[in-house]
């Protein structure tokens, strides 16, 4: 099987003024749509990435993702598939954290740890290592349908995850070769 070559997409900016104007807590966010600056993100990324041939093209569930994979879909003339294996990260597994304040509490024990749980302590939050085998599943499923670049949009820690890049912006993208032989 050959070499995908696989362009991870982060979402456009999100707008959480929907959510947090009507008091939704926690996975609620993950209703969140596109501000307009995240739209125009999108709309530069299609046209950036118009260019590589890209014959497939598959999103996280999340609303912000699937606004984004909607535009860079419409202007490439590309349906979109959707895997819930390429979902945002998990702060916490049991759907209880309430708003930024608990995410921010479970990111910054994700850093202090290096993205994985303690040695014989499991946590809440989603190590990096699941994230990465959840998201290469998702990449090698979609990888086996196409022969030709494939377009992922999905979030922040699942690109880190994937490539180590720790700082892709909105509306961004990072180059990821995969190899399905070995899964990355």
């Amino acid at each position: 099987m050959p070499v995908t070559h696989i362009y991870l997409v982060r979402h456009g900016e999100p707008d959480y003024v929907p959510i947090d104007s009507r008091g939704w807590p926690g996975m609620a966010a993950d209703s969140a749509p596109l501000t307009a600056l995240g739209r125009k993100q999108a709309e530069e990324l299609a046209d950036l990435l118009g260019g590589i041939g890209a014959t497939y093209l598959v999103s996280s569930p999340f609303t912000r993702a699937l606004h984004s994979a909607a535009i860079i879909g419409h202007r490439l003339a590309l349906g979109v598939r959707v895997d819930h294996d390429l979902r945002d990260w998990l702060p916490d597994d049991t759907g209880r954290w309430r708003g930024p304040a608990d995410v921010r509490a479970a990111q910054a024990e994700l850093e202090t740890y290096g993205g994985e749980w303690p040695d014989g302590i499991q946590r809440p939050w989603e190590p990096l290592s699941r994230v990465r085998e959840r998201a290469n599943a998702a990449l090698a499923r979609h990888a086996a349908n196409t022969d030709g670049p494939l377009l992922a949009v999905t979030h922040a820690t699942v690109i880190r995850a994937l490539t180590g890049e720790r700082n892709t912006a909105h509306g961004a993208h990072e180059y990821y070769r995969f190899d399905p032989e070995i899964g990355a």
